[in-house]
């Protein structure tokens, strides 16, 4: 900037001297004063020779010249001090310039210097929990604009309709595609969601039954227009081999599901979906939860899904206090859970006849792809009854701790949980607390400290033993563990948090875990 403010100054004087030698060329090259001639000027020829006077009116004429010459000095003079004016005009507006691009490196030098999110992140100050919700609900509200204003949904029914993508504010339209069967119970779910719902713009609810129980469908239709309700056209039964006849159920889902993203993603032409199931329940920050990762959702390609379930969330063994405490996972966790068209896109062509959710599991699937998850639940399942015949919902999923506190997930850095920021905080974190045995942290262990520790396992079976051992589930699909991440499942025992995890220098899954 210096070499440029010399570069001006030179510049302005060279114009200065250059505009004084032009004026005394100009003066230099005049000729004698003498008679004017037609054109203005002294001329040889005239009535009177160059350099010859006439005596009567010379002095006048004299006077007329120099009085011609003050002014056009005067003019030249007039002339030169605009352009210094011009000059010292240019000069303060490069030094305002200079300035603006000082504040702006040295800004630049702050962010550069701003340490990354950490895991886990610090807890923002709470506003009351009422307060809080009827904020969010509000802005919402007004994102979407007046309740008579449907503006792009009006065709919302229609193929092909890419317009109902964005509500008034640019907000992506986030629909949540309820799975229903033969529980008159869907209910339940339902009063919730439209109890929690921020706005019916943005979050349309489809209910998709399948079955065709009478029932339930009565049961549906009775919200009106609070929902669309959707009927999957195939209710005839599945061929399958001999061994496989007690598992109709489960082929009949997986032929629900395939139908019902395909109406949602495809014929109704959402970018993004939600998914929940009839005997769901979900929290107060359900829809706050999910918009404010779908951003993350979209732009991270080492993410295939959001969910809002902790498959290890039974009490005790989630941190009551850290509501708003989140992580990657290696697992799909299903049960409420956010997918992307594009992402449909890649697993429709193959999606499985039955056990869609297993089969989302294996690394064919996954590709070494992640999801997000809750430390409490954003679900609660109700339903023991179903075609899983109460597997696991004794021992685990009645138990599990369905979050109460509204968390203004979109007011908050979620930048923490892309891959290059977490990989390098939670294995750090992991790795640098103290190694201890699982009796010393069991009742009557001599572990003091509030933690966090760590209990290593190194192979399937030390992983199962002491899984069992701390309370956490012990099954593990391809490798991977429930609410795992680069193997390491984190949890509370006895008030202090707990990694189970590898040996440090993981690198990669056995599949033969399973």
């Amino acid at each position: 900037m210096v070499r440029k403010k010399g570069s001006l100054i030179l510049c302005g004087a060279f114009l200065f001297v250059a505009c004084n030698g032009l004026l005394l060329l100009f003066l230099w090259g005049r000729p004698p004063i003498g008679r004017f001639g037609e054109g203005g000027g002294a001329e040889p020829g005239g009535r009177e020779e160059w350099g010859v006077a006439k005596r009567k009116g010379g002095g006048s004429n004299l006077a007329g010249q120099v009085i011609r010459l003050a002014e056009e000095v005067e003019s030249e003079l007039e002339t030169q001090k605009e352009l210094l004016k011009q000059i010292q005009s240019h000069r303060s507006l490069w030094e305002r310039r200079s300035d603006l691009e000082k504040r702006d490196a040295d800004r630049g030098r702050r962010e550069d210097n701003k340490p990354p999110p950490q895991w886990p992140p610090n807890s923002p100050p709470k506003e009351p929990k009422d307060q809080e919700q009827e904020r969010n609900t509000q802005e919402l509200i007004v994102a979407a604009g007046p309740p008579g204003d449907t503006g792009p949904d009006d065709n919302e029914g229609e193929p092909g309709n890419d317009t109902k993508q964005e509500v008034a504010g640019s907000q992506v339209v986030i629909p949540v595609l309820v799975i229903a069967c033969d529980r008159v119970t869907v209910k339940r779910s339902l009063d919730k969601l439209i109890q929690y719902r921020p706005s019916p713009e943005l979050y349309p609810i489809i209910v998709s039954q399948d079955c065709g129980h009478a029932e339930t469908a009565r049961m549906i239709d009775s919200y009106g227009d609070e929902v669309l309700h959707i009927r999957q056209p195939d209710l005839s039964d599945i061929r399958v081999r001999p061994e496989h006849r007690k598992f109709q159920g489960y082929y009949k889902i997986a032929r629900h599901y395939r139908w019902a993203l395909n109406h949602v993603l495809n014929i109704l032409s959402y970018s993004t979906v939600v998914i929940v199931e009839d005997d769901l329940e979900v929290a107060p920050d359900f829809f706050e939860y999910f918009r404010a990762l779908h951003p993350l959702l979209t732009s991270d390609p080492t993410l295939w899904c959001v969910s809002a379930w902790n498959d290890n969330g039974r009490e005790g063994l989630v941190d009551p206090g850290k509501p708003e405490l989140l992580y990657r996972t290696d697992f799909f966790p299903g049960l409420g859970w956010m997918l992307q068209r594009d992402v449909w896109a890649e697993l429709e062509p193959k999606w499985p006849a039955a056990f869609w959710d297993d089969w989302m599991r294996h690394p064919e699937q996954r590709k070494e792809r992640s999801c997000v998850r809750p430390e409490i639940s954003r679900t609660m399942t109700f339903g023991r009854k179903g075609v899983s015949l109460g597997q696991f919902f004794d021992q685990y999923l009645r138990y599990i701790k369905l979050n109460s506190e509204f968390v203004p997930f979109t007011k908050q850095d979620l930048s923490y949980l892309t891959k290059e920021n977490f990989d390098v905080n939670f294995v750090k974190e992991v790795y640098s607390t103290p190694l201890v045995k699982v009796e010393e942290i069991q009742q009557g262990g001599a572990l003091k400290g509030p933690g966090p520790y760590r209990v290593q396992y190194s192979s399937r079976d030390s992983f199962k033993v002491l899984a069992r051992s701390l309370g956490v589930m012990d099954d593990l699909k391809s490798g991977v563990p429930r609410a795992g991440y680069r193997g390491v499942v984190s949890f509370l025992s006895r008030g202090r948090r707990i990694f189970l995890a590898p040996p440090e220098g993981w690198t990669k899954y056995d599949v033969s875990w399973s």
